[in-house]
């Protein structure tokens, strides 16, 4: 039986078949420094010329969908998934209005997954893929969102979670690791500090690593995306999306999802996606055409796209060079501004990471980039829920009054004064 999928190294191109265990490239890994991005993240790569002479265009697609696009996954089986519902996230469309009027924006609301967040696609499919291999501890670093959720998914699957995270990452991701039963391990540092740890665990214990780039499967995950997308505008593709990034493994998903369709004909053009960064913590974008790279400490009430060495920086920046990729960066202030109006106007409440993208989306609007009539998607990836304490300088909490209708008075008059 002909191969379902092998990896290519973005760097050196080296193939490796798709069946066993393997993150970098061994070959671009050997030179490897600390400090730098990591050379040799690997791509999936799929039969599309095999897979796109079974049918043509809708008809493949629709095809490909019956099957849960399970053509374009590195899985044997449907039923390897995790019992919980991944993905399938609700797109709204925002109403038109003055700020608004002559152009589309969709919000794409993955705080709907299982763990409240976007990294529940990759965790889905590393845990699926371990249990098609017969593993049954895995790890990871994170800021928390990657780590609540793999410790979810892997509590649905019977698995063994060990998530290595900075001691400063938000409470309430902490609590979630917890419940789920996995093993915490809190490091005094940075991210990169629990991200390295956590290979070095890896390594020494042969735990599988479902660390973001490092594990090209995670990349995967995050392209289903795409796809859902692609069926959710009725098959039409948008003209921008915008996208939070930290270390680039959301985007480059994005990016392969879209990518896949357009080598099996179904679409004909790319969406153009924009790379959304804060800038306290924008060191991917800030390198786009440094040689060498230079990072700066990163700090950002973003946490969950606060890095300093971007792990899937090369894959991201071959992406925006190819399919000419645009970038944007927000401040903090923006960010929290804009978690307002995306709560008071939409009822959605997200995260700073993901009120990122709506932020930039806010910078193009501003500037007047939106073509007349343009479609723009905007991927928010976190619930609010996950990071109170980051939005408690743009709310007051009243102080409580006397149980009676008297004390009420002051507060309706306030904030109804203007109704008649």
């Amino acid at each position: 039986m002909p191969e379902k999928y092998h990896f290519e190294c973005v760097d050196c191109k080296a193939e490796y078949p798709g069946d066993k265990v393997i993150y970098l490239c061994p070959a671009c890994e050997a030179s490897n420094k600390p400090g730098l991005p990591p050379g040799g993240v690997l791509k999936t790569v799929y039969p599309y010329e095999r897979i796109r002479s079974m049918n043509q265009g809708s008809e493949l697609f629709a095809k490909l969908q019956h099957e849960n696009f399970l053509q374009l996954l590195p899985l044997k089986k449907l039923n390897s998934w995790p019992g919980l519902r991944i993905g399938d996230t609700p797109l709204y469309k925002v109403n038109p209005s003055a700020e608004f009027h002559d152009f589309e924006i969709y919000l794409k609301d993955d705080s709907q997954n299982p763990t409240f967040s976007f990294k529940d696609r990759a965790s889905a499919l590393v845990s699926a893929w371990a249990r098609e291999n017969g593993i049954h501890t895995l790890i990871a670093a994170s800021t928390g969102n990657a780590g609540s959720s793999l410790a979810g998914i892997c509590a649905s699957q019977g698995q063994r979670a060990l998530i290595v995270v900075p001691a400063a990452a938000p409470l309430a991701k902490l609590t979630q690791i917890l419940m789920y039963g996995a093993i915490l391990v809190p490091v005094k540092g940075t991210y990169d500090d629990a991200f390295e740890l956590s290979i070095q665990i890896s390594k020494k214990y042969g735990f599988y690593n479902r660390n973001t780039a490092y594990n090209p499967l995670t990349i995967e995950g995050k392209k289903t995306v795409s796809f859902e997308l692609f069926q959710q505008l009725d098959q039409r593709i948008p003209d921008r999306i915008f996208i939070p990034v930290g270390d680039g493994v959301i985007f480059s998903g994005v990016c392969k999802g879209f990518e896949d369709l357009l080598k099996l004909g179904i679409i004909d053009r790319m969406p153009v996606l924009v790379a959304v960064q804060a800038e306290g913590s924008s060191n991917l974008i800030n390198n786009l055409t440094s040689n060498p790279f230079v990072s700066k400490p990163s700090k950002t009430i973003a946490d969950s796209i606060s890095v300093d060495i971007p792990g899937c920086f090369h894959m991201t920046v071959k992406y925006l060079e190819q399919y000419h990729g645009e970038t944007v960066a927000v401040s903090d202030q923006e960010i929290l501004q804009a978690s307002l109006q995306l709560s008071r106007s939409t009822g959605i409440f997200s995260e700073p990471a993901a009120v990122a993208a709506f932020a930039g989306m806010l910078k193009y609007r501003d500037q007047g980039l939106f073509p007349s009539g343009s479609k723009n998607v905007v991927l928010l990836t976190g619930s609010g829920l996950k990071d109170l304490s980051a939005v408690q300088s743009s709310i007051h909490i009243p102080d409580p009054v006397e149980p009676d209708i008297s004390s009420v008075e002051m507060i309706i008059k306030k904030h109804f004064s203007h109704e008649s």
